[in-house]
């Protein structure tokens, strides 16, 4: 059921009970846990001015833990009677309450006007009453630094994007064909030659460990966990422009050479920089010891340098690979991984490997409903004692166009508009495989045709929002249904831009949102009713 006076929240919580008025924030005072409430009076400081945020007096904003409440990553919000309380079942929670508040800040333009009441004029949340807690616990965007270089502050942004969503993982695609982008001590060229380059031709760049390491302390207090990804064993021109020995000569298909030529772009030459994105021509020597060698020193700098728990190690489209060569490879990288102490990731191609290190992930990209091996191999992770994360790039993947016309993006998995990005459930796209084994989703924004922060925004907004839905909010819960979604974006877009974030307002437009194809949309097989939006209040 959808009620159109939902308060517009992305995600929308579990449980929402409105009331009748609002509570006013013409002063307030923020006490409480003292982390997030530093946080917190900076953010509303920038909303309401910095002269709205006093030591005493006004509404007060009470920030609690309390482990007693909820679940974790939970939260409870209450605003009435000139007070807000929230309380959050461990620190991730609290901080999500506060992304809940602030979605809640709503301004009457009227202000100042003499036929409205000074309390009702100005900056005010209304009456409200919210339980909330996250349906999956990884809940992540992918961020590809390596096709096109981002600063340390573009990337710092694109975090404060994910945070407001309640993402709670950064995966950052550090390595590609195109360019290396973190130092690695151990071997210094991989920096200074594999990251002096990108698409295009652009002078590309590369992350000192400091400046890596404040990205991930950045992330942190945000609570997002950096996922970073060494992709293995394809995708490795630029390692090759820095240690030609370590990589083989490309593999050049009659595909590679036909689509470099439609796209009027080089093809790969060992050695030299590559520019282009054609894909699944490199490989580093997988019979050659000093390959495990060098991947040791690459994969245990990089764990000690990431206080999280996973580490991705690639193996997408490894197309001139034999399937003997990519087994062997993996058997050995994957327990090279697990050998730093972190849980391997790898894109799912890597479970048509039988003897993957134990626990190893997988990240699902093929199609929402797969087609050929690619739900068996992704299968293959769960039944081995490992989970999934899905990513289907026709669903999830933020650098599909939204619509045909649409200046930036690539087709090759379709056009996907807002609808088709929302209209998806997780647990139904592989079979035979338990909702238990499904760790969450993650929206990854690779960056052949983004080269800035405006970019990546017009791609990703308003797209981005309805997989943080799909990830927090259950399947069958209050207001999740895309007549509701799609009020509550277009309630969004304006706080979106206010914030200096590009949005791609034609999302909404009837042309760019098709009725969905029923056939070509995962179900689960069983959906339990929920208490409706009415059933809560």
């Amino acid at each position: 059921m959808v009620l159109h006076d939902a308060p517009s929240l992305i995600p929308f919580p579990s449980s929402v009970r409105l009331g009748e008025g609002s509570v006013p924030l013409g002063s307030v005072r923020v006490d409480g846990d003292p982390e997030a409430a530093a946080v917190l009076r900076a953010e509303l400081g920038a909303v309401l001015g910095a002269d709205a945020v006093q030591d005493s007096g006004g509404t007060q904003i009470s920030l609690e833990i309390d482990p007693a409440r909820g679940s974790a990553e939970g939260y409870a919000l209450d605003a009435d009677d000139d007070v807000i309380r929230v309380t959050g079942y461990d620190a991730a929670g609290l901080f999500y309450g506060t992304r809940t508040l602030l979605q809640l800040l709503r301004r009457d333009e009227r202000a100042g006007d003499g036929d409205v009441a000074a309390e009702d004029a100005g900056w005010s949340v209304p009456e409200i009453h919210i339980e909330d807690a996250p349906r999956f616990r990884y809940r992540g965007v992918m961020l590809d630094v390596a096709r096109h270089f981002f600063s340390v502050a573009d990337v710092e942004r694109w975090i404060d994007r994910a945070a407001s969503l309640k993402y709670n993982h950064l995966h950052l695609h550090l390595t590609d064909d195109q360019g290396w982008r973190l130092e690695i001590t151990s071997w210094p060229l991989l920096a200074e030659r594999g990251g002096a380059s990108e698409v295009g031709g652009g002078a590309g760049g590369f992350y000192t460990q400091h400046q890596y390491s404040e990205i991930v302390a950045y992330a942190a207090a945000r609570h997002i966990i950096m996922v970073p990804e060494i992709d293995l064993p394809g995708h490795t021109h630029a390692v090759g422009v820095a240690y030609p020995e370590l990589v083989a000569p490309p593999s050049l298909s009659d595909k590679t050479i036909a689509e470099s030529a439609a796209w009027s772009q080089p093809l790969p030459v060992h050695g030299e920089p590559y520019t282009g994105w054609a894909v699944g021509h490199s490989s580093v020597r997988i019979h050659d010891e000093s390959t495990y060698a060098f991947i040791t020193d690459v994969l245990t700098e990089v764990a000690a340098l990431t206080p999280g728990p996973y580490l991705h190690i690639g193996g997408d489209e490894c197309l001139g690979t034999s399937s003997e060569d990519f087994a062997l490879f993996f058997e050995r990288v994957s327990r090279i991984a697990a050998a730093t102490g972190k849980t391997p990731i790898a894109w799912h191609e890597a479970g048509a490997v039988d003897d993957l290190a134990e626990g190893m992930l997988g990240q699902y990209w093929a199609g929402a409903v797969p087609e050929g091996a690619h739900g068996e191999h992704a299968a293959h992770f769960a039944q081995r004692g490992g989970a999934l994360i899905l990513s289907p790039s026709d669903r999830a993947y933020l650098d599909m166009k939204p619509h045909a016309g649409f200046p930036l993006g690539l087709t090759w998995a379709g056009v996907v508009p807002l609808r088709t990005a929302y209209d998806w459930e997780p647990t139904a796209v592989i079979d035979d495989v338990s909702a238990d084994a499904i760790l969450g989703v993650e929206a990854p924004l690779w960056t052949e045709t983004v080269s800035s922060l405006a970019d990546a925004d017009r791609l990703a907004f308003p797209r981005i929002a309805a997989q943080a839905e799909i990830g927090w909010s259950a399947q069958n819960g209050p207001e999740r249904s895309w007549p509701s979604f799609r009020a509550r974006v277009a309630q969004l877009i304006p706080v979106w831009e206010s914030s200096g974030i590009a949005v791609d307002r034609t999302a909404l437009d009837d042309e760019n949102t098709p009725e969905p194809d029923g056939e070509n949309i995962p179900q689960p097989a069983t959906v339990a009713s929920a208490p409706s939006f009415e059933e809560n209040a």
